[in-house]
């Protein structure tokens, strides 16, 4: 097997999230083959901007909708096709949760406090990036994506 081209191992992930009378939640989807909750991820893609990408990615894998940040809450790294991925985050405000989407029937999506995320999530890197976000929602309080 063939190493995959360099530009696979820079990916971007959406972090879905919904601010309501509950308080802050979280969109969790499992991943297909081990089936452990992550935030939806893929490669980005070499005609989009990683925050565009990260979209598409939340409409393939967990049927979102919503307004994506461009900048970057933070990235983690994970061992993937023989190599290194460097994962660049981009919060995700879901303004539609749709119940049918590409990968429904692969995955399963679960909408939990941030506090149940982090205790979903394995992947310690991942549960850094997310343990951040509190504290990226408060330095833009007036930001479109609230």
């Amino acid at each position: 097997m063939t190493a995959p081209p360099d530009w696979f191992y820079q990916q971007s992930a959406a972090l879905p999230y919904l601010l309501g009378a509950d308080g802050l939640k979280i969109v969790l989807v499992t991943s297909r083959k081990q089936r452990r909750w992550i935030i939806p991820k893929g490669v980005v893609e070499p005609n989009m901007t990683a925050w565009d990408s990260a979209a598409k990615e939340a409409w393939e894998e967990a049927g979102i909708e919503g307004v994506i940040a461009t900048e970057s809450l933070g990235t983690y790294q994970h061992q993937k096709w023989n190599g290194t991925c460097t994962v660049q985050v981009f919060p995700l405000a879901v303004t539609k949760l749709h119940h049918q989407w590409l990968e429904d029937q692969e995955r399963q999506r679960q909408v939990v406090s941030i506090d149940r995320a982090l205790k979903l999530i394995e992947m310690k890197a991942l549960r850094q990036v997310l343990g951040q976000f509190e504290a990226w929602l408060n330095l833009y309080p007036h930001s479109s994506l609230r």
